[in-house]
């Protein structure tokens, strides 16, 4: 009991760390919580007398068993969610609600999220140790069973799928992030007359099967006023909703968890958005080509 004691208090103070760590690794924060609680128990069972650096060795442990978490998934993605969004819940620590895990997605980046769930279980432990918590490549190739040039190398690989390839010139990726912006912010505050003002009057606003059959309404819809009108209901899924690329374009991934549920590819001509596909197909999801716009 002494020796738990001693123990617990090095590990709390180190908690937050780990279970950053441990949440962009599996995008998960009940998962990440179970990923520190094993740390937690290993480090009891562990002689860590001759440790010099408690926090290191902790980060490393976490990695560890998110790694072999991931590697042990049947499938990248949860079961659908369905017609409703779901609040996310979170189901640990004093006080929890069900915003939390919204809320550390959203300062994480929903869209990182989802480009890290496109990454090996190897790649995305290398980028999230080597270049969000600047763990040295020498300490992560022991993980992945390769040398430190080899892993640095998944790092770099999962480092350009990250960032993406822009298929338009920079100006023009700006211009569409400024209508993408502009759109989003009206969506989540219901504003008729904001979605209009980024709406070509003729927009025409396709859904694949399953977004129409998960909320998205009909297959097709034109016209700004006739879209918007029903757009404005859906304030309350937009708050999981970020830009990113998507197949070298600004588009909108909607990821509740930081699981990718929809995307939606636009085509914007004069400032204007002229037409949105609405992508809720799995198998369609999984071919898109992500990335994360840096600001």
């Amino acid at each position: 009991m002494d020796e738990t004691n001693r123990l617990a208090e090095p590990f709390e103070e180190n908690r937050t760390h780990l279970r950053g760590v441990a949440y962009r690794m599996l995008g998960s924060l009940t998962e990440a919580e179970d990923a520190v609680q094993e740390a937690w128990i290993r480090l009891n069972r562990a002689d860590t007398t001759d440790v010099q650096n408690l926090r290191g060795w902790l980060t490393t442990v976490v990695a560890r068993v998110c790694l072999d978490m991931l590697r042990s998934r049947k499938s990248r993605r949860e079961e659908p969610i369905g017609e409703h969004i779901p609040e996310p819940v979170a189901r640990s620590g004093v006080g929890a609600n069900p915003e939390h895990e919204a809320m550390l997605a959203d300062s994480v980046g929903l869209a990182l999220l989802v480009v890290l769930e496109t990454l090996s279980p190897a790649e995305r432990l290398a980028f999230v140790l080597h270049d969000m918590f600047a763990v040295p490549f020498e300490d992560i190739a022991p993980l992945v069973n390769k040398s430190a040039d080899a892993t640095r190398q998944l790092a770099s690989r999962a480092r350009r799928r990250v960032r993406g390839a822009p298929s338009l010139p920079v100006p023009e990726v700006t211009r569409q992030r400024e209508v993408v912006d502009a759109f989003l912010a009206a969506l989540r505050g219901g504003d008729f007359e904001g979605l209009l003002a980024v709406l070509d009057p003729d927009v025409v606003v396709r859904a694949d099967a399953v977004a129409a059959a998960g909320g998205a309404g009909a297959r097709e819809v034109r016209g700004a006023e006739v879209w918007a009108r029903q757009a404005v209901g859906y304030s309350r899924g937009a708050r999981f909703a970020q830009p990113a690329l998507i197949n070298g374009e600004v588009g909108i991934v909607l990821a509740p968890k930081g699981r990718l549920f929809r995307a939606l590819t636009m085509t914007i001509a004069n400032g204007k958005i002229a037409s949105i596909e609405v992508i809720g197909e799995p198998q369609r999801l999984d071919a898109l080509e992500l990335g994360v716009l840096t600001d």
